[in-house]
């Protein structure tokens, strides 16, 4: 046994040392996928408060890194046409009483690591998208003369801590009548999402994708 050990240790040193090598790259693969996955933007759009139209759109930074918000977007899918409509610097008309007058918002920004933003209600992004396409919608019913709402998208354009180029998410809502009474007129309807996930874009091959998100918008044309 030993004069065989002695006749075949270059070979046997060989072995043990691609095996030292595997072992090595095994582990440094774990290592690059864990420094991966902790520096990979994370972004979430979701439905919070209510399933209804009142509820509110959320944008939660789930990276280990703050982002900064630059854009956020709404699209209108119809049963003719998609209506696009810039929703981060807005001017809403307060009806308060006491006294009428304008509200000014801005959703750009920095958003901290772990936290979320409230853009707002579906039913205010619905009645922006509209309002900056001048169609004329029912905001109670959210129904347009001659047109079924069907899918509205909600898409964000951020920068990702030291990152030189823009990513984007987004993620799309169904407005399906309600099945409590879906033959009533006046019934509101639920916004479901489309997908368990928030889609993200954030290679370089997806940034012609978001420079066409921008130049879609009405105040581009």
């Amino acid at each position: 046994m030993l004069e065989w050990l002695n006749n075949n240790s270059g070979a046997l040193s060989a072995i043990a040392s691609f095996c030292t090598l595997g072992v090595w790259l095994f582990y440094a693969q774990l290592l690059y996928l864990g420094f991966a996955r902790q520096r990979r933007p994370r972004i979430l759009i979701n439905r919070g408060r209510s399933k209804s139209p009142d509820g509110m759109c959320l944008i939660s930074n789930m990276s280990s890194e703050a982002i900064f918000v630059t854009n956020v977007m709404g699209v209108l899918h119809t049963s003719k046409n998609t209506y696009n409509c810039d929703l981060t610097d807005y001017t809403r008309s307060d009806d308060s009483g006491e006294g009428r007058g304008e509200q000014h918002a801005t959703r750009q920004g920095p958003l901290a690591s772990g936290d979320y933003h409230q853009v707002c209600s579906f039913r205010e992004i619905i009645d922006h998208v509209t309002d900056g396409n001048a169609l004329d919608i029912d905001r109670n019913t959210l129904t347009l003369e001659g047109e079924k709402l069907r899918m509205l998208e909600i898409r964000l354009i951020a920068i990702y801590g030291s990152e030189n180029r823009p990513l984007g998410a987004y993620r799309s809502f169904m407005l399906e009548k309600s099945e409590l009474d879906p033959n009533e007129e006046d019934n509101d309807c639920l916004i479901v999402p489309t997908s368990f996930d928030t889609q993200r874009l954030s290679r370089r091959w997806h940034q012609k994708r978001i420079r066409r998100w921008l130049e879609a918008l009405p105040s581009s044309r």
